[in-house]
């Protein structure tokens, strides 16, 4: 079919071979044996297989073998065995998932360390006065934003897990560095760079999501490492007061950057070594569970993760009204985040706490977010065959706004405290909409692109956010809530505008399938880095 034109894609089946994985070696293929084994067509550009794997080829490799793909398709025809499958889920399961859970601690432990300083003494020894706290806030987010898409594109180029354990290394000694700062300038800079390192961090860990979940568990996984946030919080909350306890020669705010900072390191060089780079490449896996990883993702229309970057996604990157709607889907919800994770103790405070109490309250906070994550996620998982994820994220955007009125107009201490908990669940719907992203992009590079474009939204709206919590406003902070909850309620109109963008085109497919067109033929599986407009066998989730 579609090889006439393309003579680097071979159409062939092949029986499954016991070869080491390593070793592997791309056989001729002849017309004769075209048709034993099953009778799809399949479309597999085997262009970098036949390169030569020795040295550091061998270890930066990163997609499978031409023979590999061709017995994959020979168990693809096949009924997998069940419970070899759960068995192997399992395994999956308690490798990845432990790993991206304390990733993501680290991750937003670390992200609150400047708001906990600014309760030890940071503003008052840098001479932090006027809009400096906000701009230390903000810069962050501006070497996020410079880094967002060429940190994405190296993802392409090296292994995954190794390439983001090294910038959770980076992002620790920079963590450090901070706590020796002298200056304003200091800082500055130092976060400047600590966001660069930062900037790969969830792209990679939807990335390494979408390379050992189906679609189906996407969300329940990402749920799960998104729920840890929660624990981030209390664990930061818990640190705080502990620091708060210390009596030494260095300020307390210094020591918050130096033992998180440590910790943070240490975990990356564990995580380089435990995590595996793809399901091809894992150890502890024989060649035919691998094939099995990868064949229970058949039904996901990417069952095959290649690592090339390819123009022609970029391009169609670039004409998608779906790229700019998760950008504005970033950006709309992380304006209130990026006020919130700043100046989030600070308000607490304001409501008429002292330094401890206010980082002890951090704790049921976190506990509000993990719990509202794994309900929002548990129901996603119940009714995903009622494609109502959209719906869910706005109806618990809704909550968020609610949480914002209350902080802004409530007449009480309670009232406002518990306004700013269910602020917490904007957490359960970023979560669900990195799963869109992960499970509704097709093509390698296009998903790359597509992580890029949100994250770049997300800098953006932490960088503006802090803005709007004006200083003369402190400890209330009115102008910066009132913010924050229009820009929820802009997310909800986005969620839905992003729902129009799946249903149609699924409505449009399904009436093509259902007239026979041609195009749409069952007998064809590709085995290619196809986008989700190429390949017209794709449903949207939504």
């Amino acid at each position: 079919m579609a090889n006439q034109h393309h003579p680097e894609i071979q159409t062939v089946p092949s029986p499954i071979r016991n070869d080491d994985l390593v070793d592997d070696k791309e056989q001729p293929v002849h017309e004769e044996e075209v048709g034993l084994k099953h009778e799809r067509d399949v479309q597999y550009d085997a262009q970098e297989s036949e390169k030569s794997r020795t040295g550091l080829r061998r270890v930066l490799r990163r997609n499978p073998s031409y023979q590999f793909v061709r017995e994959l398709a020979v168990m693809d025809e096949t009924i997998l065995d069940e419970p070899k499958v759960k068995k192997l889920e399992k395994k999956i399961f308690w490798l990845i998932v432990p790993a991206l859970c304390i990733d993501y601690i680290f991750y937003y432990v670390d992200k609150t360390t400047l708001s906990y300083a600014a309760l030890f003494g940071i503003r008052e020894d840098l001479k932090l006065v006027g809009t400096k706290y906000s701009t230390l806030s903000s810069i962050f987010y501006v070497g996020w934003l410079v880094w967002a898409f060429p940190g994405n594109i190296l993802m392409l180029k090296f292994p995954l897990a190794k390439y983001i354990a090294a910038n959770i290394f980076l992002w620790g000694v920079f963590l450090m560095a901070q706590g020796g700062s002298k200056s304003f300038e200091d800082m500055v800079a130092l976060r400047i760079v600590s966001g660069m390192c930062e900037a790969v961090a969830k792209p990679g860990f939807m990335a390494i999501t979408a390379m050992w979940f189906t679609r189906i568990q996407q969300p329940i996984v990402m749920g799960l490492w998104y729920a840890a946030q929660g624990i981030g919080i209390g664990l930061g909350g818990l640190i705080g007061y502990g620091i708060g306890q210390i009596r030494a020669e260095l300020a307390p705010w210094r020591y918050e950057f130096l033992i998180i900072g440590a910790a943070c390191a240490a975990w990356a060089l564990v995580m380089g070594f435990l995590v595996p780079d793809s399901p091809y490449t894992a150890r502890g896996f024989n060649r035919e569970e691998k094939q099995i990883i990868m064949s229970r993702k058949r039904d996901d229309y990417h069952a095959v993760e290649k690592r090339q970057f390819k123009w022609d996604q970029v391009k169609e990157s670039i004409l998608d009204v779906k790229t700019y709607l998760y950008f504005f889907l970033g950006l709309t919800a992380n304006i209130p985040n990026g006020g919130t994770s700043n100046f989030g103790t600070l308000m607490t405070k304001g409501f008429g706490f002292d330094t401890l109490q206010t980082t002890l309250l951090q704790i049921p906070y976190g506990l509000c977010q993990t719990i509202i994550i794994l309900i929002s996620v548990y129901v996603s998982y119940k009714t995903h065959h009622m494609n109502i994820r959209t719906y869910l994220m706005a109806a618990v955007t809704v909550l968020t706004v609610v949480g914002f009125a209350m902080m802004a107009y409530g007449n009480n201490q309670a009232s406002k405290l518990i306004g700013y908990y269910l602020t917490g669940a904007s957490n359960a719907v970023f979560s669900l909409a990195l799963s869109l992203v992960s499970g509704n992009v097709g093509g390698n590079t296009k998903k790359m692109i597509a992580s890029a474009t949100i994250f770049v939204g997300v800098a953006v709206g932490n960088i503006v956010g802090p803005y709007a919590f004006i200083a003369q406003e402190a400890p209330t902070y009115k102008t910066g809530i009132i913010v924050c909850m229009v820009s929820r309620c802009a997310e909800i109109v986005v969620i839905l505008l992003l729902r129009l963008t799946f249903v149609i085109p699924n409505r449009s497919r399904d009436k093509k399938f259902a007239n026979g067109d041609e195009r749409y033929d069952p007998n064809t599986v590709s085995y290619e880095d196809h986008t989700d407009k190429q390949n017209l066998h794709f449903r949207y989730m939504s």
